[in-house]
C-alpha cells in the first residue's frame, strides 16, 4: 500500500514538474512584438516593393528575412487604420471612419478593448513611441489609459518635426504629460524605442508599437539627409530624405533588439498606414490606382512585411489578402492572451497563412472608406466599390443618402490598376457582392463626430441621481 502511494506521489510530482516546465517554456516562447507603422508611405517607395530611387536597406533587410505581404489592406487615412489595428474591428463598428483632429470631442470609443490592454493582461510590457491619433480630449482617451505602460511622442499628425508644434500648440508627451524637448522627431522616437528595449526586464515579453510621424507632411528633414538624393527635387526629394531617417531609425531599433538578445524571439511587422499622397509627385503607389484618401488599391493596399527568424519562412511573398484587423487576434493568440471579450472581432488568425502558405481565412474583406456610404469589398480576386469618388471630407452620417450609388467592379488578378470597370457586364456578381456588403453596413456605427460616453464626473452624478430616484 505504501509502495503504491509512493509511486502515485512520484508520478504526480513528475506530472507537476512537466506541467510547470511546459508552462515556463510557453511563456519563454511568447514573442516580443515590434510594429513599425510609417505614415503616408507609398507602396513603391521602398526597395522591397520595387522602389529604385530611395534607399531603404534596413527595411528591405527585414522584408528579405521574412514574408512580403503583397495584399495587405489598411484604411484610406490615418486614424481609421490605427483603430482597426488596436481593436481588430472594422471602422463600421468603432465609428472611426476619418481623422481625429485636434480639439475634436471624440476618439476611439472607451468600450473598445485594445491590443495593448489585452497584451498587458497577458503579462507583456506595452509601449508606444510615436503618433497615437485616436483621441486625447479627455485623459481616459489617451494611450496610458488605453493599455500602454509607456507613451512617448505625439497625439496628432502634421506636427512640426523640429518644434513639435501642431496648430500653434505643442504636441509632445511622455506618459501622456506634456514634454518640452528639442530634436527631430524621428530621431527622438528611435532613441526612446532603443532605451525601452535596453531596459526591458529579462523574461518579460515586450509589445513595442512605433508609429512614426515620418513621412507625413510637413516635409522637413535635417539638410544633410537631402545630399543623398541630388537627382530628386521638391517634396519628393525631401520625402526621400525623411524616409532615409525612418529607415535609419528602424535599423537602430532592430540593432537594439539584437544587442539585447531579443531578435530571435521577436516578431517584427512593418507597414504604411495608408497609401501615399500626391502619387507621382511626392509618393509612388505603382502600379496601383490613386492614393491616400481613396478606396482604390493605391489608397488602401500598402507596402508591408512580417519577419520572425525561424518562424516565418524567409524570402517568401504572401499573395493572399489580409487586413490590419487581422493582427489583433493573431497577436493575441501568439501571446497566449485571452480572446474572450464582449465586442465581436472582425479580424481572423492569419498565422497559418504567414507560416504555412495556406489560403486566406477570409471569404470577404471589408475595405471601408471615410464615410458609411463610401465602401469597397474584396471577395477572392474581385473588388466592388461604392461611391469611390465621394469627397473625402464629407463625414455626414447621411452622406450620399438617397442618391444612386456609383458602382465599380474590378478583377484584381487581371486588372490590378483598376482600369476596366466590369460592373455593367457582371450584374449577378455585383448583386452578390452588394448583398454581402450590406451585411457589414446593416448596423454601421455613425461617424465619430462626438462621444456618447459621459465623462467620469457625469457618470457619477447620473448614478447618484438614479440611486436617489429609486429611494423615492
Amino acid at each position: 500500500m505504501k509502495r503504491r502511494l509512493l509511486l502515485t506521489l512520484i508520478v504526480a510530482g513528475i506530472m507537476l514538474a512537466l506541467g510547470v516546465t511546459a508552462s515556463a517554456q510557453a511563456r519563454r516562447t511568447r514573442p516580443n512584438v515590434v510594429y513599425f507603422l510609417v505614415d503616408d508611405l507609398g507602396r513603391a517607395d521602398v526597395g522591397f516593393m520595387g522602389g529604385t530611387d530611395i534607399r531603404t536597406p534596413n527595411i528591405d533587410r527585414l522584408a528579405r528575412g521574412g514574408a512580403i505581404l503583397d495584399s495587405f489592406y489598411v484604411q484610406p487615412v490615418c486614424s481609421p487604420t490605427r483603430s482597426a489595428l488596436m481593436t481588430g474591428r472594422y471602422v463600421t463598428r468603432t465609428g472611426v471612419y476619418n481623422v481625429v483632429r485636434p480639439g475634436a470631442p471624440w476618439g476611439l470609443p472607451l468600450v473598445e478593448r485594445t491590443l495593448p490592454q489585452a497584451l498587458r493582461e497577458a503579462g507583456y510590457t506595452t509601449a508606444i513611441c510615436g503618433k497615437w491619433h485616436l483621441g486625447e480630449f479627455r485623459p481616459e482617451y489617451m494611450p496610458t489609459r488605453r493599455g500602454f505602460d509607456h507613451q512617448y511622442g505625439h497625439m496628432f499628425g502634421a506636427l512640426d518635426y523640429f518644434t513639435h508644434i501642431r496648430d500653434g500648440k505643442p504636441d509632445w508627451y511622455r506618459d501622456d504629460r506634456p514634454l518640452q524637448e528639442e530634436g527631430y522627431t524621428t530621431h527622438l522616437v528611435a532613441k526612446e524605442a532603443c532605451r525601452l528595449i535596453r531596459e526591458q526586464p529579462a523574461g518579460k515579453p515586450l509589445f513595442l508599437y512605433v508609429p512614426f510621424n515620418g513621412v507625413h507632411a510637413p516635409y522637413q528633414v535635417p539638410p544633410e539627409y537631402k545630399a543623398a538624393y541630388p537627382n530628386l527635387t521638391g517634396n519628393r526629394q525631401t520625402m526621400a530624405a525623411m524616409l532615409s531617417v525612418v529607415d535609419e531609425a528602424i535599423g537602430q531599433i532592430t540593432a537594439a533588439l539584437e544587442e539585447k538578445g531579443l531578435r530571435e524571439n521577436t516578431l517584427i511587422i512593418f507597414s504604411s498606414d495608408n497609401g501615399g499622397p500626391a502619387p507621382d509627385q511626392v509618393s509612388r503607389n505603382t502600379p496601383l490606382r490613386a492614393g491616400k484618401g481613396t478606396v482604390y488599391e493605391g489608397g488602401i493596399r500598402v507596402c508591408a512585411c512580417a519577419t520572425w527568424p525561424g518562424r516565418i519562412p524567409a524570402g517568401t511573398t504572401i499573395k493572399e489578402p489580409l487586413h490590419a484587423v487581422d493582427w489583433y487576434p493573431t497577436l493575441l493568440k501568439l501571446a497566449g492572451a485571452s480572446l474572450e471579450q464582449k465586442l465581436p472581432v472582425d479580424g481572423l488568425d492569419v498565422w497559418p497563412m504567414l507560416t504555412q502558405g495556406v489560403k486566406s481565412p477570409h471569404d470577404a474583406i471589408l475595405l471601408a472608406g471615410t464615410t458609411p456610404s463610401r465602401m469597397a469589398l474584396r471577395m477572392g480576386d474581385w473588388k466592388l466599390l461604392l461611391n469611390p469618388n465621394q469627397r473625402l471630407v464629407d463625414e455626414s452620417p447621411t452622406a450620399g443618402a438617397g442618391a444612386v450609388p456609383q458602382v465599380e467592379l474590378y478583377n484584381l488578378a487581371e486588372d490590378i490598376q483598376e482600369s476596366k470597370n466590369l460592373a455593367a457586364s457582371e450584374p449577378e456578381r455585383v448583386n452578390q457582392m452588394r448583398a454581402r456588403l450590406e451585411t457589414y453596413l446593416k448596423d454601421a456605427a455613425p461617424p465619430g463626430q462626438g462621444t456618447t460616453e459621459p465623462a467620469p464626473a457625469a457618470k457619477k452624478k447620473a448614478g447618484a441621481q438614479k440611486k436617489g430616484a429609486k429611494k423615492q
